[in-house]
């Protein structure tokens, strides 16, 4: 089962030390971001910000 996503940008709020704009890459059957190696340990949060064209598609 598909998990369903929003069909428009929804507004985030986010407090940090530090951000960075990648894209992600293919990493076996999943993607993956590459960050800085002093990010090591520490929590991060990763947001979509293009739409899912996949989506739109199956519609």
């Amino acid at each position: 089962m598909k998990k369903k996503t929003a069909e428009k940008p929804i507004e985030i709020r986010m407090e940090g030390y530090e951000v960075i704009e990648k894209v992600a890459t293919q990493h076996a059957t999943s993607a993956k971001v590459l960050v800085p190696k002093h990010w090591i340990g520490k929590k991060v949060r990763a947001v979509r910000i293009d739409p899912d064209m996949e989506e739109k598609k199956e519609d």
